[in-house]
């Protein structure tokens, strides 16, 4: 099942009909360890609505005061990414040993605020000359540190800033515009496949100037272990959102420019489409 935020309210789609759930608030509803069992009684007990899927053409961000958190280095090819663009400042080595290590890296990245929705825009920073974005898959846990379910992530990125000295990050990652979840929180009984795929592509000027996939089961840390890590000594009364890494890594020739769209596709979850600002 997917879980909708809109403008009309909260709207679980099931089997290709559509619930619209009109006395229930976002934060309530989706912080509860029997999500799926709980959308299942919803459905079951409410008439679809009969707008169907002209239900969610005004899609938001699925969020509401849960924060994004984010972990890095946790594919090969991020390690290798990271370490080509911290070379120059003396901080490659750190990206290796982050990837071999047992902890991981985590970071806070976004809230409600400086998150984009489903065909918002997203920024590049004015103080940087390169920049990408980031696709990831990205878990709802809640309070009590369950994953519940998984949307599309955008950790977009300032590479340069990053890799002009690690100790950046918090400028490369963290700025109005930054981040992009959506379109919908897929809920299920049983985790992702392994084989899972995420794509990504950025047309420029209706031209694909650039395009990458590649699947969960290369991340190197289970889900669960770093959800542990997050957990340890951070609370999340409304739950939280992780995103997972990336192993999509352009190269330097590649930056965005604005008016790029973005689309970044893990089925079945969904396309989630955004433009620089």
């Amino acid at each position: 099942m997917k879980l909708y935020k809109t403008q009309n309210g909260i709207v679980i789609e099931k089997d290709n009909s559509y619930y619209l759930l009109k006395d229930e608030t976002w934060d309530s509803f989706i912080n509860d360890d029997h999500l799926y069992e709980k959308m299942k009684n919803v459905t079951s007990n409410l008439a679809a609505d009969p707008r169907g899927k002209n239900l969610i053409d005004n899609l938001l961000a699925p969020l509401g005061n849960q924060e994004i958190w984010a972990s890095g280095v946790t594919y090969y090819r991020s390690r290798e990414g990271r370490q080509e663009e911290s070379k120059g400042s003396g901080g490659g080595d750190f990206y290796a040993r982050v990837y071999e290590a047992e902890r991981p890296e985590l970071f806070f990245k976004a809230l409600a605020h400086r998150t984009v929705g489903p065909g918002g825009k997203v920024r590049i920073r004015k103080d940087s000359g390169w920049d990408v974005p980031e696709p990831e898959l990205t878990l709802l846990i809640t309070s009590s540190g369950k994953i519940v379910g998984y949307t599309v992530g955008n950790d977009m990125s300032s590479r340069s800033i990053e890799g002009e000295n690690p100790l950046y990050l918090p400028q490369a990652k963290n700025y109005d515009g930054c981040a992009s979840v959506g379109p919908c929180v897929y809920v299920s009984p049983s985790p992702l496949s392994q084989d899972t795929l995420i794509q990504m592509e950025v047309i420029r000027t209706g031209e694909k100037v650039f395009e990458g996939s590649i699947d969960i089961g290369q991340i190197k840390r289970k889900l669960t272990d770093i959800v542990k890590y997050l957990y340890r000594e951070c609370s999340f009364p409304y739950g939280s959102m992780l995103m997972t890494g990336t192993g999509i890594v352009p190269g330097k020739e590649f930056t965005l420019q604005k008016k790029d769209e973005i689309r970044i596709t893990i089925e079945p979850i969904g396309t989630l489409v955004n433009f620089v600002e």
